[in-house]
């Protein structure tokens, strides 16, 4: 829904900037390989989610500040990626260290991202995601019980008020991630971001910190169905202050946030 003003609705203004990654090749996926992945692959996927998911809801019934939920939660998207024989490697780690309650903001290429994420970020934190997602059985339910924050995009008041919630999130002692380009990507091209990611930083008072996904659209593009194994690499940018900024300076930051993440995917990228 276009707005007059972005920094009144950062979840529904697409900063204009795009960034020139090249369509990442893939070859396609041998017989042999479509077939394991169908008859072997998706059903321990399947059987997985379903057993961390009632898992986490059992949890949930006496988990209050959510840490078991997101143990489990780790414990489900390592196991994902062991199905998948995919590991994930994490490089600049350090940078994580001594960052008060920061907003992570990440390029969004596959179902993947998700769990390596989880599997390689050291601490709890939450996720804002679309609210649709919520309806989906046990994602739906693990991400209502273990306090995710849902964005809804229906209108100007709504968006507003979702990142209201993720600055409340941050301020409660929790930092929060987020996929700024809302929604993953069709060709392995990093997408215009949204301003919500910033804006949430700018409204905290709390670093922006560019996180960048290598391999997961390899693995598992969008609208295919058969994995890819390969190594993938989540890499640590620099911490962005926010230090005195206001709303204005949201679309700023975002092209900035933009910038790290399109420069550090084109030095990494095979």
């Amino acid at each position: 829904m276009p707005v007059a003003d972005p920094s009144l609705n950062p979840a529904a203004a697409p900063n204009p900037t795009a960034a020139h990654i090249p369509p990442a090749p893939r070859p396609p996926v041998p017989f042999l390989w479509r077939a394991f992945t169908y008859l072997f692959v998706y059903p321990l996927l399947a059987a997985a989610t379903v057993f961390f998911g009632t898992l986490s809801l059992i949890c949930g019934l006496w988990d209050q500040n959510g840490s078991q939920q997101h143990f489990i939660a780790r414990l489900w998207a390592r196991v994902l990626l062991v199905i998948a024989f995919s590991p994930v490697k994490l490089e600049h780690g350090g940078r994580l260290d001594g960052l008060s309650n920061p907003v992570y903001a990440c390029n969004h290429l596959s179902y993947y991202d998700t769990p390596a994420l989880f599997a390689k970020l050291p601490f709890q934190f939450r996720i804002l995601a679309k609210a649709p997602l919520w309806k989906i059985p046990f994602i739906g339910w693990y991400l209502q019980r273990s306090g995710q924050v849902p964005i809804d995009q229906s209108s100007t008041r709504a968006g507003v008020a979702s990142l209201a919630r993720g600055v409340k999130t941050i301020q409660s002692g929790l930092p929060m991630l987020i996929f700024p380009e809302g929604g993953r990507a069709f060709n392995g091209q990093l997408q215009p971001m949204l301003a919500g990611a910033a804006y949430i930083a700018i409204k905290a008072q709390v670093p922006l910190v560019p996180l960048t996904l290598i391999g997961t659209y390899e693995l598992l593009p969008i609208h295919v169905y058969a994995l890819q194994p390969r190594p993938l690499k989540l890499i640590v940018g620099e911490p962005i202050s926010t230090e005195g900024l206001t709303g204005k300076d949201a679309e700023a930051l975002t092209d900035r946030l933009m910038q790290v993440i399109s420069e550090t995917y084109m030095a990494h990228h095979k």
